[in-house]
């Protein structure tokens, strides 16, 4: 009975810890917690779309047209929480499966910029010489185009979907991580360390990847953060357009494309979508400036 008593008290007591913990990093990093909560959402409902979805997005029901947001109707029936498109379905339920969208095309498209952009700005920053004078003329180039332009001459040329938006995004970004990597590495690799590994025989693969890269993951986190936000904005605004996402598939900017004929007569199908995309990329910059702000050692 004696022990039962006190594992039940030390189990009081790890909760009572935890929560303190809790209360304490909230007190401390605000932006941080909000930035978690926002992005653990939008993770969560992208992961499980199809199962706390309330209706099937993609089922049009004339009679609920342009229904507005409702709790229960008179018969106590489910309704459309946040109200029904101008064909009938379900505006949660769409936004929902827009997540998902919105995430697939900003994290694929971050993976190929990451990968892409990695291996470049080692080959610039680390071998130097006439690796550094190609790659970075190179990107010179790339900035020298606005990417919606380009983005949206490319997508004329072969036409809309999710895989193709992933590929410019990635295509087109490179350049940010080649140029942040090559700076880092150009401070990094007169280091003392670096050429102690290179005095005792280190291979350049071992000392990229065990000395160099370790070192700077920092700042290659919170920039692919960043990105992520941004690329959420870029798909909608391509979306948007009518260059992005089949028209067919829910995704937030395509829901803004369909309300602009209706935002006067119900806003609604308007003002959800936008706030999905305001509050996820906010939660992404937050997360990101919180990693920043923790990683940076001037601030410790």
């Amino acid at each position: 009975m004696t022990q039962i008593i006190e594992q039940n008290s030390k189990t009081i007591a790890k909760k009572k810890s935890f929560i303190k913990l809790l209360i304490n990093f909230i007190i401390k990093n605000p932006t941080g917690f909000i930035g978690m909560i926002l992005v653990s959402v939008s993770v969560f409902t992208a992961l499980f779309a199809n199962i706390i979805m309330p209706f099937d997005p993609f089922k049009a029901d004339l009679v609920s047209r342009l229904v507005p947001p409702s709790w229960a109707d008179e018969a106590g029936k489910s309704v459309y929480f946040l109200g029904g498109d101008q064909l009938g379905r379900d505006l949660l339920s769409r936004i929902m499966y827009g997540a998902r969208i919105s995430l697939i095309v900003s994290i694929g498209g971050v993976c190929i910029a990451l990968t892409l952009g990695t291996i470049l700005g080692i080959l610039a920053g680390y071998f130097g010489k006439w690796f550094d004078d190609i790659i970075m003329r190179l990107g010179d180039i790339q900035l020298a185009f606005p990417f919606m332009l380009l983005a949206i001459v490319i997508m004329s040329v072969l036409g809309t979907g999710i895989e193709k938006i992933i590929i410019i995004l990635g295509l087109t970004y490179w350049v940010n991580f080649a140029r942040l990597i090559r700076g880092e590495i150009l401070s990094l690799k007169e280091q003392e360390y670096i050429q102690a590994a290179k005095a005792i025989g280190g291979t350049h693969f071992v000392i990229i990847f065990k000395h160099v890269l370790p070192n700077i993951a920092g700042p290659i986190i919170v920039l692919a953060t960043m990105c992520i936000a941004e690329f959420i904005l870029l798909e909608a605004s391509l979306t948007f357009l009518g260059l992005g996402v089949d028209p067919t598939i829910p995704s937030w900017g395509g829901m803004l494309s369909d309300s602009r004929n209706y935002i006067t007569t119900a806003w609604w199908t308007a003002v959800f979508p936008g706030l999905a995309i305001m509050l996820t990329v906010l939660g992404f910059n937050l997360l990101g400036d919180w990693i920043r702000d923790r990683l940076d050692p001037n601030s410790k």
